[in-house]
């Protein structure tokens, strides 16, 4: 059985994407390419089967299978995009905020940042993020509200407080708000009565995580400078190649290389991609769509890697095409749309091994529930187990019995770890004014040997929180929130922003906790100085 696996499609003898295996990764793709190539898996997902996962997976995939051909259909919205995008720009609205939430941000930040054109994504409730998104120059700001129903209270939360503040100046809401959403949603009929500028409608056979190449993904981008119809025109040089039967199909071959029995994390590095910040993107597709039926792939986005070499790890390199070295277990390389449309057709091809259907996030939505039961209750807090110089600490029963002190109690949570677990950082913060903190990863790394992810809360809920709750229970959890910035309301709402992410972190740790048994710790920040202490204490 070979060792080193080397895959790649394109055109005139150029390749567009490829795709190396060595190691236990190449075993995997020789126990398991033969199999997918003589079951046509390839042919049958670009022919749309939704039975390629099992009967109980047809009702959700039978609707959700459009992303297949979106290199073709999406092309039919470029004349009016390309015709607000001039309109925008003539009227001086250069400055573009994003206000989406997983698959809705994730595909327009990696476009927009690999062009190096700005964008202003907003995937955030934190007060301190949504003010200073708020403002900046609003004259010259268009706001794309993405949802596919309206009903992400993320992003209806984030509509209101701009309608409300282009109000405040005096500018007409309607002239600088252009919409993306599904036909028929209720957000398509209010922004269609509310009179907004524009609003796109995306293929609603397509699920958020693979939505990249949708409205979803092309608009925001689209608006910040971005010539999207050439992203197109790659993933369509690839797509007859990764509906081919054929053991040189490199999207069977990356499919089948992600799983390794006993390796389920993926640690992906970038060593030259061009491609900025692809891994976070291909996170949610890859942890959303397998973490689910006590199983999955967790992903782990790294600048460093420590917990290479830790037992259950595979290496993912994220390579320039001219590289061909095979250094790491997998290594990708492509151009942007083809490397979009190569991880989804393997991620979809990873479901089928592992047995559980690409399409759904079962787990995603009781989070949500518990968030939305905290917000219409308002309990009384959580009472805190101790505080620290300001620092206050919760955790789930048990776990801090004897513990004083915020080392000794980020020291029993790592005491949990098993020898195939991981440890999830998750930070309800704000993302840009605290960047830093997500430099806390490898560090945790190196000093427990095992993978360690880092999320920005509440975006991860809409991304990994998937698999944290439904793939294999080996997780520990972190949370920092912080309860120090001035608060910020939610026009039409009776609760605030800070009152929202307040309740989308406890309810979050309560599904983790009190529903599935998961150790979690819980550091609330009551000064913004004390973001610096919990970094030291994390990289110690």
């Amino acid at each position: 059985m070979s060792s080193f696996v080397s895959v790649w499609a394109g055109i005139d003898d150029t390749a567009h994407v490829a795709v190396t295996a060595s190691g236990k990764a190449a075993e995997s793709v020789g126990a398991h390419v033969a199999g997918l190539v003589a079951d046509g898996i390839a042919s049958k997902i670009a022919a749309q089967d939704p039975t390629l996962w099992g009967p109980d997976a047809v009702p959700e995939s039978s609707k959700r299978m459009g992303w297949v051909d979106l290199h073709e259909t999406t092309r039919e919205i470029l004349p009016e995009l390309r015709s607000l995008a001039a309109e925008l720009q003539a009227e001086g609205l250069t400055r573009v905020v994003l206000c989406g939430m997983g698959g809705s941000s994730l595909g327009p930040e990696v476009i927009a940042k690999t062009n190096d054109l700005p964008i202003v994504v907003l995937d955030s409730t934190d007060p301190g993020q949504v003010r200073a998104a708020l403002s900046k120059d609003l004259a010259s700001t268009v706001v794309v509200v993405s949802s596919k129903s309206g009903g992400t209270v993320e992003t209806d939360s984030q509509r209101r407080a701009f309608e409300a503040a282009f109000a405040a100046v005096g500018l007409d809401a309607t002239r600088h708000i252009v919409v993306v959403t599904d036909p028929g949603s209720p957000l398509e009929a209010a922004s269609r009565e509310a009179g907004y500028r524009k609003v796109f409608l995306a293929d609603p056979n397509v699920g958020g995580r693979f939505s990249v190449l949708t409205a979803f993904g092309l608009v925001p981008a689209a608006l910040a400078g971005v010539d999207v119809e050439e992203i197109l025109d790659e993933a369509a040089v690839v797509a007859p190649s990764l509906a081919e039967d054929t053991e040189a199909n490199p999207a069977l071959v990356l499919g089948a290389a992600m799983v390794v029995e006993g390796h389920p994390n993926l640690v992906f590095q970038d060593t030259g991609s061009g491609i900025v910040g692809l891994g976070d993107w291909a996170e949610q597709l890859i942890a959303e769509s397998t973490g689910k039926a006590g199983v999955g792939l967790l992903p782990v986005v790294a600048d460093e890697a420590p917990e290479l070499g830790a037992t259950g790890v595979l290496d993912v390199r994220l390579v320039p095409l001219a590289d061909d070295s095979g250094d790491g277990d997998i290594t990708v390389a492509g151009t942007l749309g083809a490397q979009f449309l190569v991880w989804e057709y393997a991620t979809a091809i990873a479901c089928r091994i592992l047995g559980v259907g690409p399409f759904d996030q079962p787990d995603v939505e009781s989070a949500k529930v518990a968030a939305r039961s905290m917000l219409d209750a308002s309990p009384e807090p959580e009472p805190v187990a101790f505080v620290d110089d300001g620092i206050e600490v919760r955790a789930t029963s048990g776990l801090l019995d004897g513990v004083t002190t915020v080392e000794a109690a980020v020291s029993a949570l790592e005491a949990q770890l098993s020898p195939m677990g991981y440890l999830a950082v998750m930070a309800y913060l704000d993302r840009e004014e605290f960047a830093g903190l997500a430099g806390v990863r490898e560090p945790i790394a190196a000093r427990t040997g095992r993978p360690i992810t880092f999320g920005w809360g509440p975006r991860f809920l809409h991304s990994t929180g998937q698999l944290h709750k439904g793939g294999q229970p080996v997780g520990v959890f972190l949370q920092i929130t912080g309860t120090f910035e001035e608060d910020l309301p939610i026009p039409g709402r009776p609760f605030t922003f800070g009152a929202l992410i307040a309740a989308q972190a406890a309810g979050d740790a309560n599904v983790l906790g009190k529903d599935h048994g998961r150790p979690v710790l819980r550091l609330n920040l009551t000064d913004r100085s004390q973001v610096e202490r919990v970094r030291s204490v994390l990289g110690a």
